[in-house]
Parts: C-alpha cells; sequence; structure tokens
C-alpha cells in the first residue's frame, strides 16, 4: 500500500514550491558518451540547501505545527542535509532546532546548519550513536524529536520524483542512494502511484551495507561501522519503516567501493561542471559499474546533493580518495 495518493504528493510539491522551484533533469552528452547510453540526472543538488533534503523539511515542519502547536522546537541527529532542511523549515517559523551531529562531522555542513539557525551539538562517534542521544533533548526540553525516516519527509521528499517522472518519459532504470531510505522510497511510492513500470536500483557504499544485506537476506541487519567518505550514506542500522518499503519496491542495491564514487564525482565534474558530495555520486558510481547492463536503455541517477567540503573535493579532483577510518 503506498504511503499517499497522487494528489497528497501533487499539493506536497505545490507546497514546496512556495519556498523553492523544481530542480531540473538534465541528460549531458559527455556523461552519455562515459556510460554508453542516454542517461538523465536529477539535479537535487540545485536546491536552496544544495541537496534534496530540504523538501522533506517543508513537509514535515508544517505537518508538525499543525499536529503539534505547542511544542518549542524540533532535535534531530543528522551528518549534515537532513539537518540543514530541519533548522531551515524549524527556524523560519520560529521554532528551535537543536542539530546533533557525529564526532568528525563535515565542518561545512555544520557551518551550514548553524547558518539556518540551527543549534549544532556534537553528539556520538558516528551517525547512530548519535541517533541515540535525541531522545533525552526530546523528553525534558519539550522539543520534538525529528526521525530520519518519517512519512510527511517522504511526502516532501517524494516531489523530486514527481518532477522527474513527469519530464522524463520511459525510463527504464533509476538510480538512488539509500542512507536511512527517504530518497529511495519517496521514488518507489512515486513510481508506484503513477503506474510506471522504472526499475529503482538503491545504491549503498561497500563500507556501509546494512540495507543492501537486509535486502538480499530478506531480514533486517546492521553493519559495525560505517567508515566511507560518503557520509549521506555512512549508515549502520537500517531504518525499519524504509526498508518495508524499498524491500519490496527496489529492483537490487548495488554497492559501490570509496574509490568509484571518487572517480564519479570527478566524472561529474569534468562532464557536467556540477559538483557532487559521495552520496550524490554514489548513483552514477553504480551505473558505471553496471554499464554493460544498461547499454542501449533511458537511465536516470539521482544526484541528491552537492555539499561537498572544500578540502574533500580538491583531494578527489586531485585523484585522491578521502581515507576514513
Amino acid at each position: 500500500m503506498a504511503l499517499f495518493s497522487l494528489k497528497d504528493m501533487e499539493q506536497a510539491a505545490a507546497q514546496v514550491y512556495q519556498y523553492m522551484a523544481a530542480t531540473p533533469q538534465y541528460s549531458w552528452p559527455l556523461l552519455n558518451e562515459a556510460v554508453g547510453t542516454e542517461v538523465w540526472v536529477k539535479h537535487e543538488n540545485h536546491t536552496p540547501a544544495g541537496a534534496f533534503k530540504v523538501r522533506g523539511g517543508i513537509t514535515f515542519i508544517d505537518w508538525l505545527q499543525n499536529t503539534h502547536p505547542d511544542i518549542a522546537g524540533i532535535v534531530t541527529a543528522t551528518r549534515g542535509n537532513h539537518g540543514q532542511s530541519q533548522a531551515r523549515a524549524a527556524t523560519a517559523v520560529g521554532l528551535s532546532a537543536k542539530i546533533l551531529v557525529p564526532e568528525g562531522n563535515s565542518p561545512e555542513k555544520n557551518a551550514a546548519m548553524a547558518a539556518f539557525g540551527g543549534e549544532v551539538i556534537t553528539a556520538g562517534k558516528d551517525f547512530d550513536a548519535t541517533r541515540e542521544q535525541v531522545a533525552t533533548i526530546a523528553n525534558t526540553e519539550n522539543h520534538y524529536a525529528v526521525p530520519p525516516f518519517h512519512p510527511h519527509l517522504v511526502l516532501g521528499v517524494s516531489t523530486y520524483a514527481l518532477e522527474l517522472f513527469s519530464s522524463v518519459n520511459d525510463l527504464d532504470t533509476v538510480y538512488v542512494p539509500i542512507g536511512c531510505g527517504s530518497g529511495i522510497c519517496g521514488l518507489i511510492t512515486a513510481r508506484d502511484v503513477l503506474g510506471l513500470s522504472t526499475k529503482i536500483v538503491g545504491v549503498v557504499s561497500t563500507r556501509a551495507q546494512a540495507a543492501k544485506l537486509s535486502f538480499e537476506s530478506g531480514r533486517i541487519q546492521a553493519t559495525e561501522s560505517a567508515n566511507t567518505f560518503a557520509d549521506g550514506i555512512a549508515v549502520r542500522v537500517v531504518v525499519p519503516e524504509a526498508y518495508d518499503i524499498y524491500s519490496q519496491g527496489a529492483d537490487r542495491i548495488v554497492a559501490v567501493s570509496d574509490d568509484e564514487i571518487a572517480e564519479a564525482i570527478r566524472l561529474y565534474y569534468s562532464a557536467t561542471h556540477n559538483v557532487a558530495e559521495g552520496a550524490g555520486a554514489a548513483p552514477l558510481a553504480a551505473l558505471m559499474q553496471e554499464k554493460v547492463l544498461q547499454k542501449g536503455k533511458k537511465v536516470a541517477v539521482i544526484l541528491c546533493g552537492g555539499n561537498i567540503d572544500r578540502d574533500v573535493f580538491t583531494k578527489v579532483l586531485q585523484g585522491q580518495t578521502p581515507k576514513v577510518s
């Protein structure tokens, strides 16, 4: 059963467009040449926060105000893009936004969250450990604990999928990264509501394969670490509500190495002069891994964000792969 209807998505899109324009989808000749087929890039790096998450913040905070009018603010865990989205939407309507990040989080994403009005708090050795700290603040400070996955987050995120499917016909396959799952679940729900047959392929890091292991075994699994420089997919623990959707709606899940992600970032820059963060480049890395399989087909990749730190981007452009221990 779909999380929401086409009417729900259209209403969410109208709400999102009060704060941002629809993002473009382009087919770049040099990228097509490199892959060997027709490729469409959904440019979620072109949102006001540089990533797709901004959409879900708009719809979620609207829902929160309607259902919890006495709440003082929100608290949530993030590696950066979700936090920017929540801080931007919450503070715009006068709510406090406490944003918890793991140790060693991206300095530039931390700065962006603070610039959007969030109070950035370091808590936990990695994202999943940080998530465990959210409830304490929520329970003691009248703040709503925003989960990494929620129907009203997915509803906003699904508007990018509605834009893509409405603009590009007859897509055989779409590659999308999996972090906590709102991106792939929004895509699957939009595909199903529109009655399309497009295959959805999830993408994870070889160093953070919880979603792939869970998908292929048919039961939720976790990993002991998620040490990839692609922080948007550096997740050890699968979100069960998201797994319930992509375990049924995805065609397969592909794992890509940090070296492959770094090469995809370089390809994006040389072929399109767009900046992609690690998670944003992961779908293109997966497509390059499967380019023989996709030869002659029309495919799309979700460039979900471009928020990569300058020093990391510099290393990648110099031919290096950033190391995370």
